[in-house]
């Protein structure tokens, strides 16, 4: 990142019928209607189906497999999985994009932060069966599935696709290894080679990513063509998405001028495909290549254009530059793997609502996995509220018209929404690790820091119990910052009463000293915007008390039910 950082009912009987004894055999595929029936491929700017007709992936992201916990984020909630996918799929988000780290697919890796009183069937599970079943079951809904390498490591994200301790060698043999494991599933349509390829150091010493340089060790284009060669080398039927770069070169650069084609133009990680036209990707089976850029709003960082006096009139020229001329111009398909905001700054409003106008209406628009289902994501929240089991209506109104449900999207697993139980036992293997997980939603900026000064404070807290048991209890705090500044780094800090002491937190540093807890901002994500708010989890020992004299960075925040 830079500072500018659905064929008719004939076809679906026959198709139906033609893959029966496969149906019975693999896990559910996916039916005609928004994610089509067999595998899919693509035809000029459309993905269309084994029928031949036009599919548009209105997916959603769940992140959590990159992480420490190696698995889905959530599953330590009172909302069992299986609920999470019914209200996805019945809310219209037909593809699940899944994040995941090359840890997560190790020998021996162990999935942590489930809730196994509400997740009894994934108690003892590793990081790839509980994959297995997520995937079996959003097939069952009629979804589609699109695997994202999101990281090298648990640790975090990487410019490049490799690492010192993960070679691209283990890169491509892990993709492998996953196109062979779901070989003849058609839920799983395809790979997201690596997230967010963006640039390092500084021109002319550029060590980032960067696209039709020719380097072999940079050249994100090269890379993606080896990959994808290789995968579909063991598995000719997936779709290989492959994102942009930040900046083409793979070297930071100040230049903004209005003309996204600048060759020192840099956009957000993962979300500059303006060298794709003049440098495609070259795939040795036709008709698999479908671009998928990213883009954010202000909650995620402030880009220069977002002041330019003709906003939003703006944004659809930019846009172009970037990525969607690949579309306009009938060279590939568009799956915008990664979208999001907050929607604290009415200007982000604004944004989503252009950005889903230029997506397009109805079979024929762009394809897309909004970022994401999870509340926890630091600088965009999520569809799902903090129990996830409620949902975000205002972004959700927004998405709305755009998404086309799965066929069999409707719940199939008990209601999914209404408050989780508040009584019964707690977690048995625990809430999610006390560090924290690393940062998931969307790059930082590749050129200069976001606002750091703290002006004058005032803050807004909101607390919710969402589970008690003889002895402990577990809750959700919720701090937005009211104040007329960035605050960096934020510090909240509350007292319990003597003999509560805590036993775990999570989206902070969160420690105790008496009857004080401070949980201090993790380095994944230091800021707190101007309204902008941090929803830090814990485990207690003791009665359930909710925390009292809540401060953010020293100010008193007022209490709201």
């Amino acid at each position: 990142m830079s500072r500018r950082a659905l064929a008719s009912a004939l076809a679906v009987l026959t198709a139906a019928a033609a893959g029966f004894l496969v149906a019975i055999a693999m896990a559910p595929a996916a039916l005609a209607a928004g994610t089509g029936t067999g595998y899919l491929r693509t035809s000029g700017n459309k993905i269309v189906d084994s029928t031949g007709a036009t599919v548009r992936l209105t997916g959603i992201n769940w992140f959590g497999m990159e992480t420490d916990n190696k698995t889905f984020h959530g599953l330590w909630s009172n909302n069992p999985w299986r609920n999470q996918l019914d209200k996805m799929a019945s809310l219209g988000y037909n593809t699940l994009r899944i994040p995941y780290s090359n840890d997560a697919l190790k020998s021996g890796a162990v999935a942590t932060g489930i809730n196994d009183f509400v997740n009894p069937d994934l108690a003892g599970n590793s990081p790839l069966q509980i994959l297995d079943k997520v995937i079996a079951y959003a097939g069952s809904k009629g979804m589609r599935v699109i695997l994202d390498r999101h990281r090298p490591t648990a640790a975090g994200q990487s410019a490049l696709w490799y690492t010192p301790t993960v070679s691209e060698a283990t890169w491509i043999s892990d993709w492998q290894m996953l196109a062979r494991r779901y070989a003849g599933n058609t839920t799983v349509i395809g790979a997201d080679l690596h997230n967010e390829p963006h640039a390092e150091g500084t021109n002319p010493n550029a060590t980032g990513a960067c696209w039709g340089c020719g380097v072999q060790t940079r050249d994100w284009r090269l890379a993606a063509e080896r990959a994808g060669n290789a995968i579909l080398g063991v598995q000719p039927n997936w779709l290989i998405f492959v994102e942009g770069v930040s900046c083409p070169s793979g070297g930071l650069s100040n230049v903004w001028d209005g003309d996204p084609s600048n060759d020192e133009s840099c956009g957000w990680w993962g979300g500059n495909l303006s060298k794709a036209g003049e440098f495609p990707v070259r795939l040795n089976v036709a008709n698999r290549l479908v671009y998928s850029p990213h883009e954010y709003a202000i909650s995620v960082y402030h880009q220069d254009w977002f002041d330019e006096p003709d906003y939003p009139a703006n944004l659809p020229a930019i846009w172009d530059g970037f990525w969607g001329y690949l579309y306009k111009q009938n060279v590939a398909p568009i799956m915008m793997g990664e979208f999001g905001s907050t929607l604290a700054d009415p200007k982000d409003k604004v944004w989503l609502r252009e950005l889903m106008r230029y997506t397009g209406t109805g079979v024929n628009g762009m394809s897309f996995t909004y970022w994401s289902w999870n509340p926890n994501s630091g600088d965009t929240g999520g569809i799902a509220l903090d129990d996830w089991t409620n949902i975000n209506t205002e972004k959700q109104a927004i998405l709305q018209p755009y998404l086309i449900a799965p066929v069999g999207g409707g719940p199939t697993s008990g209601p999914t929404t209404g408050p989780p139980p508040t009584t019964g036992p707690p977690p048995t293997t625990g809430p999610p690790p006390t560090t924290g997980p690393p940062p998931t939603t969307g790059p930082p900026p590749t050129t200069g820091p976001p606002p750091t000064t703290n002006g004058p404070l005032g803050c807004q807290v909101t607390y919710q119990q969402t589970n008690a048991w003889q002895g402990g209890f577990q809750g959700n705090l919720t701090v937005r910052n009211n104040s007329n500044s960035a605050i960096n780094p934020w510090s909240v800090v509350w007292t319990w009463p003597s003999g509560v002491t805590l036993s775990s937190g999570w989206n902070a540093t969160v420690t105790q000293s008496g009857t004080t807890v401070t949980a201090a901002a993790p380095s994944w994500s230091p800021s707190l915007p101007v309204g902008g708010s941090v929803t830090i989890g814990f485990t207690a020992n003791g009665t359930a008390t909710a925390p009292a004299s809540v401060r953010l960075n020293g100010a008193n925040c007022t209490a709201t039910a």
